[in-house]
């Protein structure tokens, strides 16, 4: 990769907030935009005032803004359309403005989707979901999609848990106590590096022994504790690198207009993670 790129006046701008950034997005972002020639740079950023950050976003053209826990669902009140993907799930991780106008897409859904059916996730596997936040909401989204319907929202906010539940159908419970589903998918940041459950499992250990799939939507570290598990146990495993790769590559697409190829999206994921 050169990394020999001129930044001008008029070279776009997009952004990543996150309460905890890591260089994945960015690494994958500006590898397209320097292997396929376009002037365009990405940088992450956290913010302590959303509000502001949104406004900012506005006010100095930024083309466009991911957006991850937790801000997800908090950015809404911020958002001047939402588009379908979004609207659906109440969550937003891609955030575009056009000409001072900001759009709001989830890109994180489709993602989902797209690697239950790369990794042949049987339709009638039980599941349970720990988390009801806004990446929770386009798991549980995705996964009804293909008409699963035995699953379990694990969270500790009840309200938040049982309001997500019950819009598809599911059950809400605090813990899994002694329900041992065949897909298990953290929706949550426990494992994530730099959190207080960084060395964590976000369900038993028993639990993990006795699922099929292992699901973590987790990216930083890319093999977090839970993944380091399921891959022991010789589980089929999906990482947060994964659903990162997917999503971007979605969001780069809305930003630019460009659809980098498959083997160009490879090549960036492995980036962003070397």
């Amino acid at each position: 990769m050169d990394h020999a790129r001129t930044i001008s006046k008029d070279t776009t701008l997009c952004i990543s907030l996150a309460a905890r950034p890591s260089n994945i997005g960015t690494r994958f972002h500006n590898y397209l935009y320097n292997e396929l020639g376009i002037d365009f740079i990405y940088k992450a950023f956290t913010t302590p005032d959303l509000a502001a950050a949104i406004a900012g976003i506005r006010g100095l053209g930024i083309r466009g803004a991911s957006v991850s826990m937790p801000y997800k669902e908090d950015c809404i009140r911020y958002i001047d359309v939402m588009h379908d993907s979004a609207a659906a799930i109440d969550s937003v991780n891609t955030i575009v403005n056009d000409d001072g106008t900001l759009h709001a897409y989830n890109t994180d859904y489709q993602a989902v989707v797209n690697l239950l059916h790369d990794n042949d996730v049987p339709a009638d596997y039980s599941f349970a979901v720990a988390g009801s936040g806004g990446m929770a909401k386009a798991c549980v989204a995705a996964l009804c999609e293909a008409g699963r319907t035995d699953g379990i929202v694990i969270a500790r906010n009840e309200t938040a848990g049982t309001a997500l539940a019950g819009k598809y159908g599911l059950r809400w419970q605090s813990d899994l106590a002694e329900q041992r589903p065949q897909l298990l998918l953290n929706a949550t940041p426990v494992g994530m590096d730099g959190g207080p459950e960084a060395s964590a499992l976000p369900f038993p250990e028993d639990a993990v022994s006795a699922a099929e799939v292992i699901f973590d939507v987790v990216a930083k570290p890319p093999e977090t504790p839970f993944v380091l598990s399921g891959r022991a146990l010789g589980k089929t495993v999906i990482t947060g690198a994964e659903v990162i790769a997917l999503q971007a590559a979605e969001q780069f697409e809305i930003y630019t207009g460009v659809r980098p190829s498959a083997d160009l999206i490879r090549a960036a994921s492995e980036y962003s993670r070397s």
